[in-house]
């Protein structure tokens, strides 16, 4: 009796301590129903105890940085936002959890049209308009819990950030990227702004405002990405890439087939002319000439019929013919005709008339020779001469709109063009009733006064090329990137985004990170090792059939869910169902802040993690919730009866030490490690967050059959419930953290001395649970692909076998060697995943099958012979 009470007033102890120490739990010890309002309660407690983790620079050896594409500040998060930040928080949160310094920022691509239209539409400047938004939709990512570096915060029209953008674009001007030319530009009648080839869709609209795209000749800025073209393309085969899947081949068909070459030349209008030729020793011949499409913008000049372009190479001047007759490379609409070279370019030099301009011959019997001089002549010249495909142009980036970046240049009489000096950045937007006057400067050059500064302002992809690179330090004054940090934390570990920005944005971002690994300023050619491109989140959408008219689900009544039927309350007029990316437009969106206060933040990101992949659509229907609401339940309860058991004093005679309760310990340590295994492998590499979901759901069901007495005595119930309310918190920290709380402060700890759970931290410092040494883990051989057989190793063993090892293992296995007689191995292939599983993949040759013999006698030649 007396060693009771010893035991009961130790617990109390105990029970004392950790309550200093820990943040305390809100519910306490409170029998309580887990409803909305206790939710409420659990989050508006936790929200600001949260252990977010900051980046610490001093400490790069384990970095790990995760990145989600930053939002445009529209007002309001919608639920694409709440997946996609959700995603990248569980991936951060667990990292962390792991021992890594994660560095997770966020920011705000906050220039561009949407912006300046909707503050035009209110009569409020852009400034004001986005500042407020940014407000708004920085409250609602605290409330969804996400563990950002608020240090780190950045604005892209904030003049902290784009004086160094503008100082990027000196850069690009200073190696010559960054150039000027007239160009026939794709206009948007509505947003009154030009659109890169990128931004028309293939029906010829604006992809923002839907406007049937009209061309317009301009003089405009353009960035000269197709000088990267070959290193972009072959970047993709860079084996630091990881999980790029399909976005490969999206980048790869975006930048084509680099089997040409691209030379800027000047023509007599003024205009630089992109000649693209898979020979650029056709340049070499003196009675060259160009063929142009009729639709090429140069067919509008006045004088188009006079027009001519200047060879360098052979020190003529080729003439400019207007015809679509001619076999035009693909996608391209100019033709490099060399007489001398080609006898089809002779015939239609002929029958065009031409005359020749220059008495000078060309010996065309040395093509390589040839070659190789026009491109060291376009290299000192600086006029191309790099690989590019016939189809890829250069980036144009001039937006004739008030709320970007300005571009750094000032216009003077005299000098032309001039970048502004570095001192003098950054070049701020003027008032935006600001008339003409605001705009005359001195010229930086001369001191002309009458010089004007370029009123273009830059396409909002630019901001967005390199803002991953400003992340690691926004504040720093020196340069454009804090090239000790770069190197210590480039490239990026995981990208988030979605695939919508996996040609376009990628395609800039990677440029530029090319461009600055060239100068010395990033220290990798690629800016992102891996991607992970989440999914559209869907609503259910009820369109009239014949007007197309969108209605909301409150005027439907639906007659088969599963054939998608359904009338219109007032008329019966058919209603087609369906499932579209969720919109106001079309009447299928939710608030996320709704979802927010009816079932709680962590509930919300649960159902946004649960039953998809994150790279699959996600459609959006309260059916799928009560799988999520029920789980929640369960580990509630789970909690309670294991406080309820614990704190019971009623004395039990329970054996430990029987083989009843070491069959149930040891289902527990099984079901332990199985999940733990499950849930670690798809937080650290396969990113199915919903499957680590379908893991931790598994293991809640083999605590919620453990007997009472096992609740009370079992060493393996203590570690499993620990593990299962730690293998929750990156993806419901707020809910995790309370039952972390409440599960500590139960008396009669039984793990109490092991090293394995921090008893007096909060859950969110808890170190991610580990497979134990002595647990069975797989090896699996597979041949082709196909399993072969899986052979148990004990995970202190199994973390040790290299390739070699597991080869040794398969060829002492009779599964596998009797499999392969006769056959002929190609290669091996070996991968470990350390505390998880290791996969031996064997892969054959393809037996050739024997000709049969055409008739008996054949057979019987072969046979003689």
């Amino acid at each position: 009796m007396q060693a009771l009470r010893y035991r009961r007033l130790l617990r109390g102890l105990e029970y004392n301590w950790c309550r200093r120490l820990l943040t305390q739990s809100c519910t306490g010890n409170e029998q309580l129903e887990l409803t909305n309002d206790v939710k409420q309660r659990i989050e508006s407690h936790w929200r600001t105890q949260l252990c977010h983790g900051q980046f610490d620079p001093q400490r790069t050896a384990d970095k790990f940085y995760v990145l989600s594409m930053f939002p445009y500040p529209s007002g309001n998060l919608h639920m694409g936002h709440v997946r996609v930040y959700t995603i990248s928080d569980a991936v951060a949160r667990f990292q962390r959890m792991c021992g890594k310094n994660v560095f997770q920022p966020i920011g705000w691509d906050s220039f561009g049209l949407p912006a300046e239209n909707a503050a035009n539409q209110r009569g409020v400047e852009p400034a004001a308009w986005t500042q407020q938004n940014v407000a708004q939709m920085k409250q609602q990512l605290q409330r969804l819990g996400c563990s950002f570096d608020w240090t780190h915060e950045l604005s892209t029209s904030s003049p902290e950030y784009y004086r160094w953008t503008q100082s990027l674009f000196l850069l690009l001007h200073k190696h010559g990227l960054a150039y000027q030319n007239e160009a026939l530009v794709n206009w948007d009648p509505v947003d009154k702004t030009v659109l890169a080839d990128e931004q028309v869709d293939a029906n010829g609209c604006s992809w923002r405002s839907g406007a049937k795209v009209e061309k317009k000749l301009l003089k405009q800025w353009f960035i000269r990405t197709t000088a990267y073209a070959k290193q972009l393309l072959d970047g993709l085969e860079d084996p630091t890439l990881r999980d790029w899947r399909d976005i490969i081949n999206l980048q790869r068909h975006w930048i084509g087939e680099c089997d040409g070459y691209a030379f800027s030349l000047l023509t007599s209008a003024s205009n630089l002319l992109r000649v693209w030729t898979a020979n650029p020793e056709y340049l070499q011949d003196p009675h060259a000439f160009v063929v142009l499409r009729n639709k090429h913008y140069l067919s509008r000049l006045p004088d188009a019929g006079q027009l001519s372009v200047e060879n360098p190479f052979a020190r003529s001047t080729m003439p400019v013919v207007f015809s679509d007759e001619t076999a035009f490379p693909l996608d391209c609409d100019v033709y490099l005709a060399a007489p001398s070279f080609r006898g089809e370019d002779r015939d239609l030099w002929e029958h065009l008339g031409l005359a020749f301009t220059s008495t000078h011959e060309v010996n065309p019997g040395n093509w390589e020779q040839l070659r190789k001089e026009v491109l060291a002549t376009a290299n000192r010249l600086n006029i191309g001469g790099y690989r590019v495909s016939s189809k890829l142009q250069d980036w144009l980036i001039s937006r004739q709109r008030y709320w970007g970046t300005p571009i750094p240049i000032v216009h003077c009489p005299k000098c032309g063009a001039v970048p502004v000096p570095e001192q003098q950045l950054p070049v701020t937007l003027p008032p935006r009733d600001a008339g003409k006057d605001a705009l005359r400067c001195e010229c930086p050059k001369c001191g002309d006064s009458q010089a004007r500064r370029e009123t273009d302002t830059m396409d909002t992809f630019v901001d967005s090329s390199w803002y991953y690179l400003r992340y690691l330090n926004p504040q720093h004054t020196q340069g454009i990137v804090d090239t000790a940090l770069a190197n210590a934390c480039m490239p990026v570990d995981l990208y988030i985004g979605g695939k919508e920005h996996a040609v376009l944005h990628l395609y800039y971002a990677r440029f530029m990170n090319h461009f600055l690994h060239s100068c010395g300023l990033s220290p990798t050619s690629e800016p992102f090792s891996r991607l992970l491109v989440q999914g559209m989140v869907m609503g259910r959408s009820f369109r009239v059939k014949g007007s197309g008219r969108y209605v909301r689900e409150a005027e439907v009544e639906v007659v088969n869910a599963k054939k998608n039927q359904a009338l219109l309350k007032q008329t019966q007029e058919p209603v087609i169902m369906g499932w579209e990316k969720m919109s106001k437009s079309k009447l299928n969106g939710v608030e996320p802040d709704d979802m927010f206060n009816e079932y709680g933040t962590d509930t919300t990101r649960l159902i946004i993690l649960a039953d998809v992949a994150p790279t699959s659509h996600r459609n959006w229907s309260s059916a799928t919730f009560p799988g999520i609401l029920n789980w929640q339940k369960r580990l509630w309860l789970t909690l309670e009866d294991f406080e309820a058991a614990r704190k019971e004093v009623a004395a039990d005679n329970v054996d430990t030490g029987s083989d009843e309760f070491l069959l149930e310990d040891a289902k527990l340590f099984d079901a332990r490690n199985f999940y733990i295994k499950g849930a670690t492998f798809n937080y650290r590499h396969a990113h199915q967050l919903s499957v680590a979901i379908s893991k931790m759901q598994g293991l809640t069901n083999s605590l919620r059959r453990t007997p009472k007495h096992i609740l009370r005595h079992g060493k393996q119930f203590e570690r499993a419930l620990a593990a299962q309310i730690i293998m929750l918190a990156p993806m419901a920290p707020h809910f995790a953290s309370e039952l972390w709380s409440r599960f500590v402060s139960v008396p009669g700890r039984l793990n109490a001395t092991s090293e394995e759970l921090q008893w007096s931290k909060d859950v969110l410092e808890q170190r991610w649970p580990d497979v134990d040494a002595a647990y069975q883990l797989d090896l699996s051989i597979k041949i082709n692909g196909f399993e072969n057989c899986v052979i148990k190793v004990a995970r202190q063993q199994l973390d040790k076998v290299n390739h070699s090892d597991a080869l040794d293992v398969a060829f002492n296995t009779h599964s596998v060697t009797s499999y392969l007689i006769d056959k002929k191995i190609r290669t091996t292939h070996y991968v470990l995943y350390p505390g998880i599983e290791a996969i031996l993949n064997i892969y054959l040759d393809k037996l050739k099958k024997p000709q049969k013999p055409a008739n008996n006698n054949d057979a019987d030649k072969l046979q003689a012979e």
